[in-house]
């Protein structure tokens, strides 16, 4: 059974597949672009306090721009995968993450909340392209038995820039109308690295890396690239994958990104600088966490096939929780302890891409890899990064930020990491399923 989790044999085969040539290359210009997507979104919500102060805005406000920017995603991902298997995955890359970027530089222009709403909302519409497109090109750049390492990596270097852009973001709160030099930069860096992808990136295409199907040529592969609703439907179907969706509705720590340096500011009085100098930290943990999460995802899945992953996951929620009670509900004399906390919660979050992307990706055959993604990143966790951000948004205007992180960072993840309970039955099931009709689709091919 361990065999088939990872790869290395199975009936049709006894040998993996061969490594895709370049791979970490090509992984290093998805991150790239996908690092300044990320230091957009950062960047407003680090610098919220000196953006509310210059366009008079309240802290529903931030609330507001976070639900908007997740709910366009649930529309505009399906597209983005859709015009993807109509044109190219390369295509609408370039264009969403990268080109897409103008409207970055609109926002930096904004004069009221309306204006800054419309474009920061369109800007997100394009960026929700890139969570399910290139989670499922890492499927096929890289083997069962390296994915956990290859997200690692991926995500580890993207909060090693944050945590370093972070800190530098904030200190343009002392700079006049500084956060709209930020979003002009980083607008022009996102038009720049569209560009690298266009004359860099090479798609290996659906199934590259999977040991049944690596040898065969590219059209054989992706022979199997039409998506209905039957197709969609089923997905829902995989006992392993409802249980992750659900799981996902249930991540509080979603918030921390979107409130920490406001709730820093609001709850424990620090200045914006102040506050911003946790994000270095916090990064610096996520970075710990995604590349422990990478190791950990592979050591499991070899350790045991059945309960590995379903039991490493758990014991990342549980630990956030812990962490984040005593980072955000305890007051401490000055930053340092914060920072210090910030950094552990950021290794308890930044455990949990790379153990849940593998985990899709491994319960659900090549060509659905964006739509289960889609649905996973950029509808479920978005509508749960919506709902946490219009509720912290509201509910804190009214009663605090510090109970509403109470119920939502510490009570709601130690319910999720009971929840999680429920996947340790079927997770190696559905691997194998998965195996068995890659091993048939192999020797249809072959024959």
């Amino acid at each position: 059974m361990s065999d088939l989790i990872e790869g290395t044999s199975g009936p049709a085969t006894r040998t993996g597949p061969p490594p895709v040539r370049g791979r970490w290359a090509q992984l290093s210009v998805l991150g790239g672009a996908m690092l300044v997507d990320g230091t957009e979104a950062g960047l407003v919500t680090g610098l919220f306090p000196v953006i509310r102060n210059a366009l008079g805005l309240t802290l529903g406000s931030l609330g507001v721009l976070t639900a908007a920017g997740k709910l366009i995603g649930v529309l505009a991902a399906p597209l983005w995968v859709w015009a993807a298997r109509r044109w190219s995955r390369k295509s609408v890359l370039v264009l969403s993450t990268g080109l897409w970027g103008v409207w970055g530089v609109a926002a930096g222009f904004s004069r009221n909340f309306t204006e800054l709403l419309v474009f920061l909302t369109v800007l997100a519409a394009g960026y929700a392209a890139a969570q399910p497109l290139v989670s499922e090109i890492i499927g096929d750049l890289f083997d069962p038995a390296s994915r956990g390492r290859a997200v690692g990596a991926l995500y580890g270097a993207l909060a090693l820039a944050g945590s370093v852009l972070g800190p530098l973001i904030g200190q343009l709160a002392g700079v006049h109308d500084g956060w709209r030099w930020g979003l002009w930069g980083v607008g022009v860096l996102n038009i720049l690295f569209g560009v690298v992808l266009l004359l860099c990136f090479r798609d290996p295409g659906r199934g590259a890396a999977e040991r049944q199907l690596a040898d065969l040529d590219r059209a054989t592969r992706e022979s199997r690239t039409k998506v209905d609703l039957a197709t969609v439907v089923s997905l829902f179907k995989i006992p392993s994958f409802a249980i992750l969706l659900v799981s996902r509705l249930l991540s509080g720590h979603l918030l921390l990104s979107s409130f920490a340096v406001v709730y820093l500011v609001d709850v424990f009085g620090f200045t914006t600088q102040r506050a911003a100098v946790v994000l270095m930290p916090l990064g610096i943990g996520y970075l710990l966490g995604t590349l422990l999460g990478g190791f950990l995802a592979d050591w499991a899945t070899r350790r045991s096939p059945r309960h590995g992953l379903p039991g490493a996951l758990q014991g990342a929620q549980v630990a956030f929780a812990v962490l984040a009670f005593l980072g955000t509900q305890v007051h401490y004399r000055g930053i340092g302890a914060y920072a210090l906390l910030f950094c552990l919660m950021g290794v308890a979050q930044g455990v949990n891409p790379s153990l849940n992307r593998p985990m899709v990706m491994a319960v659900t055959p090549p060509e659905l890899r964006a739509t289960a993604f889609t649905i996973y990143v950029s509808v479920f966790e978005a509508l749960a990064w919506a709902a946490f951000g219009l509720g912290a948004g509201f509910l804190g205007q009214a009663v605090g930020l510090r109970p509403v992180f109470l119920a939502v960072l510490v009570v709601l993840m130690l319910v999720n990491g009971a929840f999680l309970t429920l996947l340790h039955l079927p997770y190696a099931k559905d691997v194998e399923r998965v195996q068995r009709e890659l091993d048939l689709r192999r020797r249809a091919a072959l024959a």
